[in-house]
């Protein structure tokens, strides 16, 4: 029975080879992989090699054995989907088609460039074929997770493991720092935000009289970089990705024809337009003006600060009671002042910084401090905007190689990784002795990162 299906499989796979096959041997396409029922074409490998270049990626070996690999390695997780019905929607991968998009025809610099790139496929083309992509990868994963969620490591398996690694293998840990904050913002004058609000109301007007277009004002007179260029395009978004105040307006407008009223955040005032909507995500443009910072403001913050850091010196003062009476910054007030990050989504705060993840104006004030030192006053830009601040350095923990007193969670996470990529490697073997595999002559010639695709 199992020869009768190979030989079945293998006709199946003649026929699909002759199928992109002319008269006199001039060949549209090449199968260069069948994997189970499913071929892998020549066509399929070097879009993949293109995007990736595109992309910027570099491979350490030949491409044209590493993604024909790769590729056969999906189509295994592909088919193990089907056999757990996993189904990923569009709607599942529609922002992360949106927003791939937007920047692709960004980095192209036109929609026309773009479609000129991908060989005048139309822009639906290339959507479809991202969503195809997006489908695929969420699907992987989901398979991918499901075999690795049988990995359990207790704290036992990272001791003996660590016990058990090379050297080199034990990872270095750089200087990392605990840093608390008391921050304040230099004072604006009435009269510089009421500037900023009169150039945006002539914008309005400018526009609704039809003297200009938004986007042209946008590209002269923004102050996001990340959409001034774009005449104020920000691209597909959901209501979580923007601050509060900004989706409020973006999500409630319908009307390309109109312009919202001015609109406050952290960032500044805007005001906001709307080109169009696609299910719950929404595209706008929008023009940001910040207003002016006098020197003396700054001085003047400065000036308060100094007292203050003064005063928690002198012990007049902790520093934990003047971040309570005193500092501005919202994320970390409630928290005696110690700076926190979130690693990923869902995942708790994590108070130790590298040098690199602090700004840069603070690591510069910070590498030079000791633990427990209270800072100089000094300014730096937090969302576009120049505040005053004065740090506490709480704790530093000097470069080193990984321990289990320091840094349990980074060995834990190391051994958790290795243990899930022996499960993920048994079971791509395991696929591979129960999987019809032919690669054809020419593609076969490899050393393969997971032996076992040609058997003996």
């Amino acid at each position: 029975m199992k020869n009768r299906l190979y030989s079945c499989i293998t006709f199946l796979a003649v026929l699909l080879q002759c199928a992109v096959s002319v008269a006199q041997n001039n060949v549209i396409d090449e199968i260069a992989w069948v994997v189970g029922d499913e071929a892998i074409y020549k066509s399929e490998i070097e879009q993949t090699r293109r995007d990736a270049q595109r992309k910027g990626m570099q491979w350490d070996g030949d491409p044209y054995c590493i993604i024909p690999e790769q590729l056969a390695v999906n189509k295994l997780f592909l088919n193990q989907a089907e056999l757990d019905s996993i189904i990923v929607t569009e709607d599942d991968v529609a922002p992360d088609v949106e927003r791939d998009l937007n920047a692709m025809i960004k980095e192209a610099g036109s929609e026309d460039k773009l479609i000129e790139y991908y060989e005048g496929m139309t822009l639906e083309q290339i959507r479809a074929r991202l969503y195809e992509n997006y489908r695929n990868e969420y699907t992987i994963s989901q398979v991918r997770s499901k075999i690795v969620s049988r990995v359990k490591v207790t704290p036992a398996d990272v001791r003996r493991s660590l016990k058990e690694l090379p050297t080199d293998m034990i990872p270095s840990i750089p200087t990392q720092v605990e840093v608390q904050i008391i921050t304040q913002e230099p004072v604006i004058p009435q009269e510089e935000i009421d500037e900023v609000k009169s150039d945006l109301r002539s914008y309005i007007d400018r526009v609704q009289a039809g003297e200009v277009s938004f986007s042209t004002l946008a590209v002269l007179y923004s102050e996001d970089p990340g959409s001034a260029s774009k005449g104020g395009d920000c691209g597909f978004f959901g209501r979580g990705e923007m601050v509060p105040e900004f989706s409020a307006v973006a999500f409630n407008m319908t009307d390309p024809n109109r312009i919202s009223k001015i609109v406050e955040t952290e960032y500044g005032y805007h005001i906001i337009q709307f080109v169009e909507r696609l299910g719950d995500r929404v595209r706008v443009r929008h023009i940001l003006r910040r207003p002016k910072v006098p020197k003396e403001s700054i001085t003047n913050c400065l000036g308060r600060l100094d007292t203050i850091a003064n005063g928690i010196r002198n012990g007049q003062h902790t520093f934990e009671f003047c971040v309570a009476a005193y500092s501005q910054d919202k994320d970390t007030r409630n928290n005696n002042g110690l700076m926190s990050y979130s690693p990923g989504q869902n995942v708790p705060g994590v108070s130790k910084y590298r040098m690199e993840q602090l700004p840069p104006e603070m690591a510069r004030v910070v590498d030079r401090m000791h633990v427990g030192e209270i800072s100089d006053p000094f300014t730096m830009m937090v969302n576009g905007k120049t505040v005053c601040v004065i740090v506490k350095l709480k704790s530093r923990v000097n470069a080193h190689k990984a321990n289990l007193t320091d840094d349990y969670e980074t060995l834990y996470e190391l051994i958790t990784n290795m243990r899930r990529e022996e499960a993920l490697e048994k079971w791509i073997h395991e696929k591979q002795q129960t999987t019809f595999v032919r690669i054809n002559a020419g593609w076969n010639d490899c050393d393969f990162m997971y032996p076992g695709w040609i058997k003996k």
